[in-house]
């Protein structure tokens, strides 16, 4: 009895909970069956032996089944989906900007943008938000699996849950930015006024600079390739874009300023104007914001690399063999040129 007790306390505890309850779980089943079973069997011993043999048989068919015939691995399932959902987040962080900048390109647009359309492209980054549970129980089953395909002993799943972590604390950021997008419909209405115009190109290389450090990251977990230059080169292009943008919004008092005298004439209009800045303003901060935690998903991405042990990308591999065959060259090409030398030399000397 206190066994049974003990089993069903332990589940309160977060570390079993996480990692045993199912077995904890077949044990108490077990315990009570041939504990109340010993009232009305004799052969209690035989009824327990029975019982075990039951459970192996039925664990050796599992894993069979699962091994052999239909191999089903979590840690495979949720290499998938932390590849998928930096996709869609890439996806989202583009689609949100391009939304904005395209509802208001004129009066056709605005009208257009009063019913804001939803794609899946859009709605990609709730995918990321709501796969905390599939996450954590794929990293708990992942933990009992044999090594199979690249997925050694040992591999890191635990990393596997810090990067998607990291991607819900980006894609909380990409929520706020849709959410200002949508309540822009009606304030698209306005005049496109300059600061609009003056932030549009700015806006929209940070997006597609931070959806190509998205891609470029889940390429290499895809690949199980270590991160290459091409990553590193595209978070310096994405934070030279970014400081771009910052230099355009400290210009974007004077266009409030131009703006405003343009449209004094309408008393509606200032005021329209100065709530579009201010959506604007707003979306040029969240950008900038997901563009700082895009980095911490980089570096989530560089520590699974590190502790998985990616193999280095094959094109920066090819690249850094390539380059000391260069001197090679150049040292083949002064002896040829030396050997000639040396040969009009001698037939002048003969002459």
């Amino acid at each position: 009895m206190n066994a049974a007790a003990a089993a069903t306390f332990s589940r309160f505890i977060p570390t079993v909970k996480a990692r045993f309850d199912y077995g904890v779980t077949i044990f108490i089943l077990t315990y009570s069956l041939v504990a109340v079973s010993g009232y009305r069997v004799d052969e209690l011993a035989a009824l327990a032996q029975q019982r075990v043999s039951t459970i192996a048989i039925g664990i050796f068919l599992c894993l069979s089944v699962s091994v052999l015939i239909c191999p089903v691995w979590a840690g495979q399932e949720l290499h998938r989906a932390t590849v998928r959902n930096m996709d869609r987040l890439a996806d989202a962080v583009e689609a949100c900007v391009d939304d904005y900048f395209a509802a208001g390109a004129g009066a056709a647009g605005a009208e257009a943008s009063s019913k804001p359309k939803t794609t899946k492209a859009d709605e990609g980054y709730k995918c990321v938000l709501n796969s905390k549970a599939s996450e954590d129980a794929q990293a708990n089953l992942a933990r009992w699996e044999p090594a199979h395909g690249r997925f050694a002993f040992r591999h890191p799943y635990d990393q596997y849950r810090s990067v998607g972590a990291a991607m819900r604390h980006c894609a909380y950021c990409v929520e706020a930015l849709r959410g200002c997008v949508r309540s822009s419909a009606a304030a698209v209405a306005a005049p496109c006024h300059a600061s609009r115009r003056h932030l549009a190109g700015a806006c929209t290389r940070v997006a597609g600079q931070c959806a190509a450090v998205l891609r470029a990251a889940s390429t290499s977990v895809n690949t199980m390739a270590a991160p290459s230059r091409g990553l590193d080169l595209a978070v310096l292009e994405m934070n030279a874009a970014v400081e771009e943008l910052q230099a355009d919004l400290r210009t974007l008092p004077s266009s409030l300023l131009l703006a405003a005298e343009a449209t004094a004439e309408e008393p509606a209009a200032p005021t329209m104007v100065m709530v579009g800045a201010a959506q604007l303003f707003t979306i040029a901060s969240l950008l900038v914001e997901v563009s700082v935690r895009i980095e911490g998903v980089v570096d989530a991405v560089d520590t699974l690399a590190n502790l998985a042990g990616f193999d280095l990308d094959l094109e920066s591999a090819g690249d850094e063999n390539e380059k000391p065959a260069e001197p090679a060259k150049n040292v083949t090409e002064q002896s040829e040129g030396n050997s000639n030398n040396e040969s009009t030399t001698m037939k002048m000397l003969a002459a």
